[in-house]
């Protein structure tokens, strides 16, 4: 039975990608008043792009605030301290400069100012009652694709894991990415942000349809959407080709754009899909490594796509990121093998670990990243296959030793 097409879109009201397209920002900025706060990666103060940035915007006549006590993993207390600052100031509009966990404070800040706390009133999907103080976010790294989507994620102790808040008013008013901001990026950060962008591309575009209530309010992960599909195989084809040249020359202008355009459209591709089991294993993963998100997500991958196989339709789907990937196979369960191959040579390529083990993740640890895992059901609603505890467990295993099933080795 063929599948009925449905697709959602929720994005920036204004999405701007391109060398000097930063330049846009005073404009897009006073569209919202004159208080400007600047939520900024710490490592970016005194840097001459931000500088350069920051003039432009107060030679328009704007007033502007830097806010950069932007914390490692975003601890749900320290965006409490953060709102109160900013309720002092009382902005117009936020402008969020740096990596995901910039954009997405700049998300909880705005939400804790406009709404009030406690943060945890928020956790999960749809509990935001309305629009916030309006964001322009300007993303300096290129893989989350939070300039464009209605999550963000912050860290709560009380649970010890990342906690997720969904909701469309989430979305950033506008999105401006510039290439220019990864140009200099360290190795292992345009590595670990690249290949998470990867990561929200093939989930994306391998989640599974979910049986909408157009009646009623929609989930924040539709599912399977006509417009991501669109996309998808697009970034990832860029990706395949330019993630390892952009890790082995921080300088590579040509690189950094197809890089930093990939991880746009994945952003907007899996804010309203989805993403599934490679995030859901990676969120206990990452609480209790320290490792990366992206580095995490991005060794799962193969093995999570490997351990879902079984259905026409995801092989089907395999078949076209194989192919895309550069498979010149003829027969489809051919270039969907392919695919596993072409990511787990891409991993090799930007420096990713092949097993959990090499993460110090042990054997008797696996069981409880399962059952954890199972519990963000906004993601395991997407997974291509059931996701069962058997199938997490099955899939752990096989990356804690890295070592794919028979046929996927094969």
């Amino acid at each position: 039975m063929t599948q009925p097409i449905t697709g959602t879109l929720r994005l920036p009201a204004r999405v701007h990608f391109g060398y000097g397209s930063r330049e846009q920002l005073p404009e897009l900025l006073a569209l919202h008043g004159v208080r400007v706060l600047a939520i900024v990666d710490p490592f970016l103060l005194k840097t001459a792009i931000l500088d350069r940035v920051l003039a432009g915007i107060e030679a328009a006549g704007l007033l502007v605030e830097v806010f950069s006590d932007v914390e490692p993993e975003l601890p749900a207390a320290s965006l409490a301290a953060g709102a109160r600052r900013a309720r002092a100031y009382a902005p117009d509009v936020i402008l969020a400069v740096g990596g995901g966990s910039a954009i997405d404070a700049a998300k909880a800040v705005a939400l804790l100012v406009t709404h009030g706390g406690p943060l945890s009133a928020y956790y999960g999907e749809n509990a935001v009652p309305g629009p916030s103080v309006p964001i322009v976010a300007v993303p300096t790294t290129a893989g989350t694709g939070s300039e464009v989507t209605p999550v963000a994620v912050v860290s709560d102790a009380e649970h010890h894991l990342k906690v997720g808040i969904s909701s469309p008013y989430l979305v950033p008013a506008a999105a401006v990415v510039d290439p220019e901001f990864t140009l200099g990026a360290p190795a292992g950060l345009t590595a670990h942000s690249g290949i998470d962008a990867l990561v929200h591309l093939v989930e994306s575009y391998t989640a599974a349809p979910l049986d909408l209530r157009w009646d009623s309010t929609l989930p924040v992960s539709t599912g399977r959407n006509a417009f991501a599909e669109i996309l998808a195989l697009q970034g990832i084809q860029k990706l395949g080709w330019w993630l390892p040249v952009s890790v082995a020359d921080a300088s590579h202008r040509r690189a950094h754009e197809e890089v930093a355009f990939a991880s746009l459209l994945g952003g907007i591709a899996f804010g309203p899909t989805g993403t599934h089991l490679s995030h859901a294993l990676q969120y206990p993963i990452g609480a209790l490594t320290g490792s990366p998100h992206g580095l995490g997500t991005g060794l799962l991958l193969p093995y999570v796509l490997e351990g879902c196989r079984g259905s026409a339709d995801l092989e089907e789907r395999l078949a076209a990121i194989g192919a895309v990937l550069g498979s010149g196979a003829t027969s489809p369960a051919t270039r969907a093998s392919d695919s596993i191959a072409a990511l787990i040579r891409l991993n090799r390529s930007i420096g990713l670990p092949a097993s959990l083990a090499e993460l110090g993740i042990t054997e008797e640890q696996l069981p409880a990243i399962a059952d954890l895992a199972l519990r963000s059901t906004r993601l395991t609603a997407t997974s291509p296959a059931p996701a069962t505890r058997d199938l997490l467990l099955g899939i752990l295993r096989r990356a804690h030793a890295g070592r794919l099933s028979e046929r996927g080795a094969a």
